[in-house]
């Protein structure tokens, strides 16, 4: 016997949500821990990590430890999962663990893509630390990205605008580019004063490199006012175009009223002048189209992913919406207050 019906997990490269929810819907359990994601830290070391998760949603929810499945489905959306080699391994590892009578394993821009819509069709962009895009046709055809970073030519995550930032900000400082407000706010999201500061702080290892994913919101937030930080933004508006504007024509859905979902932590909040010239430039092989920031987290997606392998009916479906969103931005308060 399984205690719930779906064990929903939204693994990304900087955070993993990990939800049980009953199938009319309600939510038993959401918990947040670090990263999870199998490009990072192999299948081990992301199972590890959605395993705690696991344990302690198991008793926030007040189930009994005992040995039967936990879930009828697992649903585990998660970041670095981007070849069916890679899905069947991960897939493989989750059924031996005997957490699901059932276990669906994918990459997870679906998350957003099915977060974001009820239709089951359309294209998402998420940009967390990386950048990823899939597509979905009526007809079930999809579309995708290898999403390895440079190697596969991409450009977009909060790890990418903010290495661009720091870069700027450098060159700001001692001459070699144009001056920008990133010279002062760039150090300054650290608590240093200089960028050369910032540069030491780094190659010395008192700083962790990855922790430039912080700066994505300090370079939105500066190019408004300032020319340079806007150019990063622009760029990454321009990577996001070029990735929705493949996938539709891959999928020959350019002359469908076809929606376009932004997710992650990067677009997820964007302001309008950012959303205006993704939709502009869209637009113009897409004319149909509609670009919107997913009205509800990744979590969300993964949750209803898995209530549509059991067959969930609207009615289920607009209350796991309800609850878990609500539960999510309780999360969200929790841990920006921390």
């Amino acid at each position: 016997m399984s205690r719930v019906a779906v064990l929903a997990v939204d693994g990304g490269n900087s955070k993993t949500d990990l939800a049980l929810v009953e199938a009319d819907g309600s939510v038993l359990a959401l918990v947040r821990g670090p990263l999870s994601s199998p490009q990072h830290l192999g299948i081990d070391g992301c199972l590890t990590v959605v395993g705690g998760l696991l344990a302690e949603a198991v008793h926030e929810a007040q189930l009994n430890d005992d040995a039967d499945r936990i879930a009828q489905v697992a649903t585990l959306l998660m970041a670095g999962v981007d070849f069916p080699a890679e899905e069947d391994a991960l897939r493989a590892a989750v059924e031996d663990r005997g957490w699901a009578r059932e276990v669906y394993v994918d990459n997870d821009t679906f998350a957003v893509l099915r977060a974001g819509t009820e239709r089951g069709w359309g294209v998402a962009v998420t940009c967390g630390a990386g950048i990823n895009c899939v597509g979905v046709s009526p007809d079930g055809r999809h579309a995708r990205f290898p999403a390895l970073g440079a190697i596969t030519g991409d450009w977009g995550g909060g790890y990418d605008l903010g290495l661009a930032a720091v870069s700027a900000a450098a060159r700001s400082e001692d001459g070699r580019g144009p001056r920008t407000s990133l010279e002062r706010a760039v150090p300054a999201h650290f608590g240093l004063k200089t960028p050369s500061d910032l540069a030491e702080a780094i190659h010395t290892g008192r700083l962790d490199q990855r922790r430039v994913i912080e700066l994505a919101p300090v370079v939105l937030a500066e190019a408004s006012d300032d020319a340079v930080a806007a150019e990063i933004v622009q760029h990454l508006a321009s990577e996001v175009v070029a990735l929705a504007r493949v996938a539709l024509t891959r999928l020959d859905l350019t002359n469908q009223p076809v929606e376009v979902l932004l997710g992650g932590g990067v677009l997820q909040d964007i302001d309008g002048d950012l959303l205006r010239v993704i939709d502009s430039g869209l637009r113009e092989a897409a004319p149909a189209v509609t670009v919107r920031p997913t009205a509800s987290a990744a979590i969300v997606g993964a949750a209803l992913l898995g209530l549509d392998r059991l067959g969930a009916d609207a009615a289920v479906q607009a209350r796991v919406r309800g609850e878990l969103g609500l539960a999510f931005s309780q999360l969200e308060g929790v841990v920006t207050s921390g």
